[in-house]
Parts: structure tokens; C-alpha cells; sequence
């Protein structure tokens, strides 16, 4: 029986190769529709978290990790030689920047250089990590040559990738559309009939690059027009105008317009990231992609505009930052999770540290900073405690993230100074002088 026939009698084995906020919901999604699922993880407290049943990532539903352990359909494992027994190993593993904001693809070929020995004929061979195009060649398909499989004939290679939008509610790992692209014709019906065993529509492409490509354009999209409406936002700043009320009046225009909204940075894995996998790329072919630059630039300079406006806001208050009590907020990088990943509330953390405030932070959904690859130094950091007491104590607090489970009414009703980077407190009534927007 070859690869195909077992996908559609589900009698394939789908290996998930990184089990974090990408892994672990489409792992759960091969699960669900009924097929047996080997999980890989250099991280040893993830693989016990699954084998006990239990989620690590507080958004993705603790029952459903549960059951699917139940169900004998899920296991996971550290030891990578275990990849042999997979009929379809998909990766989706991170691909961060390195401090010049180039592409550090250490994490996908460390990973490829772990699991290409054990690669068997016949396999289906999928990276989902964002990167710039090209990728899937240069060093997903070259490997798999040198372990002497032919792309196509005797195992098949697609880069298809992934569109996590983590605690969206309306949108989980298997509804939303799945774009595959392959390395020839025959990958491509592969990773197709792999993508749609799982996924409600998949999109096939010609190529891998364009699949490539199509990731980058999706979040170069959303990273240009935020760093427009973060640079209007200082404008409008600037004028006595709320950009907010601007944003919403013009959102009414029912064709020609998509409402964006300003923030106290980037923060996630993708939109801070995934535009300058494409601008390195395109410096190989001469390319200077300045959009894409400048707004990066713009979305870069928001947390120091942020500090500014809290110094400002301060000063109101006959008070410098130094010495001042600072409550963050937020640290999480998005409303209603608990992913820190790029969060730009470290950024404010560290810039007030810097100018000698007492820093603090409150997140409902971040009970204590974990490892962070660039942030060690917060690392065992607890989150405050929530309560009138601490909120009176702070001289300045600041909204950089709009969780739904914190009680703004409570916020404005005991503290002194709030800077609202979100709209947070849009519609609530506040004493004069007491909420600067930034």
C-alpha cells in the first residue's frame, strides 16, 4: 500500500516534528479526524505534558489534549530516529532573526540534520516554518538528494505554510484555508492529499517558492499598513486627534478600506519577523524592498514612542521616570493568550528599567515569565498580584496588552495615571487628566 492509500484509509502514521503554538493544535487536528500521531520535541517537559494528557499552551482547550491522549491515537517522543516509522513528517520548527535582522535557519536545519538519516522511501516531507523562498530547495530537498531519495519518486517534499492565529476564536488549525505548494508535480498531489485529510480546503500552488512567498506576503501585508497607522497615530497624536475614532469612522466605508490599529510595537512570531526573511532574500537579487524597511523602522520606534508619552504623562505629575513605579499591563504580545514571543512589553521593560524605574507587570494569562531566547533577564519574573492596593501603589500604569479578563473599571477607578497604547478604555469615563493615549 503506497502513502496515498494509506492517507485515505488513515491507516498513514503523521509525525509533527515542534509541538508549540504551531505544532501542538495541528497535531491535535490529524488526531481528531482519526489518524495515529508520533509528536517530536527536544523540549522533555512538552512530550510529558502530552503522554499525561495535559496542554502547555493555555489557549488550546486541556481537554482536547486529554482526550486525544485517551485515545491512543497520540504519542510523543524525543528520539528523532523514530521518524522512520512516519508516513508524513511535518516540521514546524521556529525561524527567528539573528541581532543583524537576518534569517537564522539553525532550528530548520538542525532539525533536518536529526531526521534526514532515518528518512525511508515513500515518505511525505513538509515544512511549514516561515522563511524566505527558496528554502525548501536550497536546504530541505538538497538533503534529501544526499541521503539518496529522489523529490517526486521515492519521497515527497512540500513546504506548505502554517497560519496559526493563536486564541482567535473563530479559527483553528484545520479551518483555515491550507496553502501547499510542492517540489514537482508529484509532491504536490502528495502534500495535497496529506493537507486535506485534515484541512476543510487546501490551495494548492505551482511551486514551493510561491507557497513561500505567499506566507511572507500575508504578513508583509499586515506589518506595512500597521506601521502606516502606528506612524498616523503619532501624527495624530500630535493634532489632538484620536486615531481610534479616525480608524472606526473610515472603517464604515464598505469597499477600499481594511481597519488596522496602532500599537505599543510588534509582537508574535511572524509580523516583527517574517518581512525580513523576504528583504535579505531580495538583496540577492539586487532588490531594495523599502516598504517593507520602513515601516519595520516605524513598528521598531513604537515602544520608545511609548516611553516618551509615559514620560510625558509622568511630568504631568511633577515626576521623572527614574524612581517612578511602572506597571506594564500585558506581556503577553496579543489579547487573551498567553504567547510572550516577541512581545513589545519586554521592550518597555527594559527601556524603563534602564532609566531607573521600578518596572512590574500584570498579565492574567502570564502568571510568570519563562525562558525567552532574548530576554533571559526576566526570566522567574512574577506577574504582580491584582489588586486595589497595587494599582494605587503605581505611579504610572501602562495598557500594552487588552486582555478581556482584566477589569479596566477597576483600573481607571484606582489608579492616578494610565497610558493606554490599546484604546483599552475606550468608552469608560475617566477623570480628567488621567488616561493619555500613546
Amino acid at each position: 500500500m503506497n502513502t496515498l492509500e494509506k492517507i485515505s484509509n488513515k491507516e498513514a502514521v503523521v509525525g509533527v516534528v515542534g509541538l508549540g503554538y504551531v505544532g501542538l493544535p495541528l497535531i491535535l487536528g490529524y488526531v481528531a479526524k482519526g489518524f495515529q500521531c508520533l509528536g517530536f520535541d527536544v523540549d522533555g517537559s512538552k512530550i510529558t505534558s502530552l503522554k499525561s494528557g495535559k496542554s502547555y499552551i493555555k489557549h488550546i482547550d486541556g481537554n482536547a489534549v486529554k482526550e486525544a491522549a485517551e485515545s491512543g491515537l497520540l504519542d510523543a517522543t524525543a528520539d528523532f530516529s523514530k521518524a522512520s516509522r512516519c508516513d508524513a513528517l511535518i516540521l514546524c520548527v521556529p525561524t527567528p532573526l539573528d541581532c543583524h535582522f537576518e534569517p537564522d535557519l539553525s532550528y530548520v536545519t538542525n532539525t533536518l540534520d536529526e531526521i534526514v538519516p532515518h528518512l525511508r522511501e515513500g515518505q511525505i516531507l513538509s515544512l511549514e516554518s516561515t522563511t524566505y523562498p527558496g528554502t525548501t530547495e536550497e536546504e530541505v530537498v538538497t538533503r534529501v538528494e544526499k541521503r539518496g531519495l529522489v523529490p517526486g519518486e521515492s519521497i515527497f517534499v512540500v513546504y506548505s505554510p502554517e497560519r496559526e492565529d493563536p486564541g482567535n476564536p473563530k479559527f483553528s488549525a484545520t479551518n483555515i484555508p491550507k496553502v501547499v505548494g510542492g517540489h514537482t508535480p508529484g509532491c504536490l498531489e502528495a502534500g495535497v492529499a496529506l493537507y486535506e485529510a485534515a484541512f476543510e480546503q487546501v490551495v494548492p500552488v505551482s511551486s514551493t517558492k510561491v507557497a513561500e512567498l505567499t506566507k511572507l506576503l500575508e504578513n508583509i501585508y499586515r506589518s506595512v499598513n500597521i506601521g502606516l497607522i502606528n506612524e498616523l497615530k503619532m501624527a495624530a497624536d500630535k493634532m489632538g486627534i484620536n486615531i481610534w475614532e479616525a480608524i472606526d469612522a473610515a472603517a464604515t466605508k464598505p469597499f477600499g478600506f481594511t481597519p488596522f490599529y496602532p500599537g505599543p510595537g510588534l509582537g508574535g512570531h511572524c509580523i516583527p519577523i517574517d518581512p525580513f526573511y523576504l528583504t535579505w532574500k531580495a538583496r540577492e537579487y539586487g532588490i531594495h524592498t523599502q516598504f517593507i524597511e520602513l515601516a519595520g523602522e516605524v513598528n521598531r520606534s513604537m515602544p520608545e514612542y511609548v516611553v516618551s508619552r509615559t514620560m510625558e504623562a509622568l511630568n504631568t505629575r511633577g515626576k521623572a521616570v527614574n524612581g517612578s513605579k511602572i506597571l506594564l499591563l500585558g506581556l503577553a504580545y496579543k489579547p487573551n493568550v498567553d504567547d510572550m514571543r516577541e512581545s513589545p512589553t519586554f521592550i518597555l521593560m527594559d527601556r524603563f528599567s534602564e532609566l531607573g524605574a521600578e518596572v512590574n507587570y500584570y498579565d492574567p494569562h502570564v502568571p510568570e515569565i519563562g525562558k525567552t531566547r532574548e530576554h533571559m533577564e526576566w526570566a522567574g519574573k512574577k506577574s504582580l498580584e491584582w489588586s486595589e492596593e497595587h494599582l494605587r501603589n503605581q505611579d504610572v500604569i501602562v495598557i500594552a496588552t487588552d486582555h478581556a479578563a482584566v477589569d479596566y473599571k477597576a483600573l481607571i477607578e484606582h489608579s492616578d495615571l494610565i497610558v493606554d497604547t490599546r484604546n483599552a478604555l475606550a468608552g469608560l469615563t475617566s477623570k480628567e487628566g488621567q488616561v493619555s493615549r500613546a
